[in-house]
Formats: C-alpha cells, sequence, structure tokens
C-alpha cells in the first residue's frame, strides 16, 4: 500500500510541474509577444496616440506622477483585439505598484485566456460562455498577480497599492475588469423623438468605493471600519480594526497588504457590452479626471477635439478645473485614454 502511495505522490508531484511549466512557457510566450508588438510599435505606454486610441497623462503637485497607462493593438497577435488599461498608485510606493501591474497584467490574461479556450477545446463538460471565458481568464489573473506582487520582495507593497481599470476589445465584444475608482465611459448615440439623434455619456463602471453597501457590508464583515474624517465629509474610507490608517477612499485595490484581512480585496468587477454602430468611444481614466469633470463633459471634450488630441485635451480640461473649483487642494495626477471603436469617427 504504502509503494502505490508513493507512485501516486510521485505521480501527482510531476502533473504539478507539468502545469506549472505549461503556465510559465505560456507566460513567457505572452511575454515574447508584448516584446514583439513594442518592437512593432502596437503597444503604448506613454503619452501620445495609435490608430485606436489617445492618451496623455499629467503629474499632479506630488513629485511622482503613479498613474501608468497602456495600449496594445492586435493584442495576442489577434487582428481583432485590443487591450487597455489605466492604473492609479497611491502610498509611498504606488508608482512602481502601479508599474508592476501594468506591466504584468496583459500578458498574464492572455496567457490565461489562451490556456482556458485550449482547455475548453480538450474538455468534453459544458463550455463556458464567451463572457465567461475571459471572467475566468480575468478572476485568475487578478489573483495571481496580487499573489506575485506580495512576494515580490523588491517592492513594499504593505501601505501601498494600485488601482486597475482594464478593457479588452474583441470584435464588436468589449469586456471591462474594474478594480477600484477609475472610471469608463462611453460616447454614444441616443435616439430620442424630440431632438433626434444625439450623442449622450454611458457609465460603463461602478466607482468601488468603501460606501457602496456591497462594499461595506464585506468591509464589516471583516471588522474593517468605514468612516469620513471631520474636515473631509463624505469621503468614506476603509480603516483598520484599532489604527486610524490606511484611510483608503476605494475599497478594491492591488496591495494594500495591511488592509487586506479587513475587506480590501482584488477582485475586479468584471462586465460586458456588446458595440452597436451608435457607440464611438471609450474614455477610461483615473480620479483625477471624475473628481472635477462629469461624464457628460467629458464626452463633450471628446467630440469636440481632433481625435489625436483628445486624450491631452481631456486631461488639460480636468487640470484646469481642478485649480477653478479646488483651490488650497492639491492637484490629482490626471490621465485618460480615449478608445475609438470604430476607424471612420
Amino acid at each position: 500500500m504504502g509503494h502505490v502511495s508513493t507512485i501516486l505522490n510521485g505521480l501527482m508531484r510531476r502533473r504539478r510541474r507539468a502545469k506549472q511549466d505549461c503556465d510559465r512557457n505560456g507566460r513567457d510566450a505572452a511575454d515574447r509577444m508584448a516584446r514583439d508588438a513594442r518592437k512593432n510599435e502596437v503597444v503604448l505606454r506613454s503619452s501620445g496616440t495609435l490608430n485606436s486610441a489617445s492618451v496623455f497623462s499629467k503629474r499632479g503637485d506630488k513629485p511622482t506622477n503613479q498613474d501608468r497607462c497602456i495600449v496594445w493593438e492586435d493584442f495576442g497577435c489577434q487582428r481583432d483585439m485590443i487591450f487597455c488599461g489605466i492604473f492609479d498608485g497611491h502610498g509611498p510606493w504606488g508608482h512602481f505598484v502601479a508599474n508592476q501591474v501594468r506591466e504584468a497584467m496583459p500578458s498574464s490574461l492572455l496567457s490565461t485566456w489562451q490556456h482556458t479556450l485550449i482547455a475548453q477545446a480538450s474538455s468534453d463538460k459544458n463550455k463556458l460562455h464567451h463572457f465567461n471565458i475571459w471572467k475566468h481568464s480575468y478572476l485568475k489573473t487578478c489573483a495571481a498577480i496580487d499573489k506575485e506582487l506580495q512576494h515580490n520582495g523588491s517592492i513594499d507593497a504593505f501601505y501601498s497599492g494600485t488601482t486597475a481599470l482594464t478593457i479588452v476589445k474583441q470584435g464588436d465584444d468589449i469586456f471591462i475588469a474594474n478594480v477600484g475608482d477609475c472610471r469608463a465611459v462611453l460616447g454614444t448615440y441616443s435616439e430620442s423623438e424630440s431632438s433626434g439623434s444625439k450623442l449622450v455619456a454611458e457609465q460603463l463602471t461602478i466607482d468601488m468605493k468603501p460606501n457602496l453597501p456591497q462594499e461595506a457590508a464585506r468591509i464589516s464583515e471583516c471588522n474593517g471600519r468605514v468612516y469620513s474624517m471631520d474636515d473631509e465629509c463624505g469621503v468614506p474610507r476603509l480603516w483598520l480594526p484599532h489604527e486610524e490608517s490606511p484611510g483608503l477612499a476605494i475599497s478594491r485595490a492591488f496591495g494594500d497588504y495591511c488592509a487586506k484581512d479587513f475587506g480590501l480585496i482584488s477582485v475586479p468587477h468584471i462586465t460586458h457590452r456588446r458595440i452597436t454602430t451608435h457607440d464611438h468611444f471609450i474614455v477610461l481614466a483615473t480620479d483625477g479626471v471624475w473628481d472635477v469633470i462629469s461624464n457628460e463633459e467629458a464626452v463633450e471634450i471628446v467630440v469636440g477635439t481632433e481625435r489625436e488630441k483628445s486624450g491631452k485635451r481631456l486631461v488639460e480640461c480636468a487640470a484646469r478645473a481642478w485649480k477653478r473649483k479646488r483651490k488650497g487642494i492639491a492637484m490629482d495626477d490626471i490621465s485618460a485614454i480615449v478608445l475609438f471603436l470604430h476607424s471612420n469617427f
């Protein structure tokens, strides 16, 4: 019996090693695709433009810009796929955390998605719906990235973290995964009997903040606390049970391991939308934009600007709004991606 047990244990160990090798090889292949994409100039990591997107980021009043962005056209060598991501770091090491998550997310997601597709093709079980394949891939990817970050000896993410809003456009489908309070807003035409066709703003994401009922309930169940400071009425924050820290204005983030046992999670909120001819562009932006610019204002700014300059103009408008609306308050980092959904817009 002991001999059989030894054989079984050996087989299980080999199976685990084989799976790890497969995962590693898949990630390596995805990393190679990312390097090739950079050489072919279909990946943008800073302010600039690609065929499908306009990107701009502006440092606030702090010494370092902790926002990060990425757009990857022909994602995974698929002509009909685009990956977009915007990340808002916070805390002393926030820019390092945001950078790490930006670098890890697309390759890891691509590798996981490919493995899921392969597993589906070789399985006799019920096939996952298209959306559920991406949902499974996102959930697995975000959990792995947060775990890797925790064990990264070169980044101290105990009191630092980042939000992450990412979109995969695949043909006429968009899959959105949101961790934190970056926001995606769609510019789409709405038909009405009185005014005819009109471009309107449609918010595609939920700002994951501690005051949302389901978020507050989870934090409370984990013995965390949610309340606003006396001089900051209307800004609920997440606090530890017996300490006046970390005071996060978000309920989901990568990193921030000081609060991970008290209700903060890195699980993304994932949604899907089918693109129509009425849908023209999506604005992805950090809260440096949305704290001073409404959804409707953002759409109006983009539609009234040349395509290549739309990201920059939106950020510049937000910077001016900060000075006008929030005098005496340090300006936050401000970043935006405008993703155009049709080539003829």
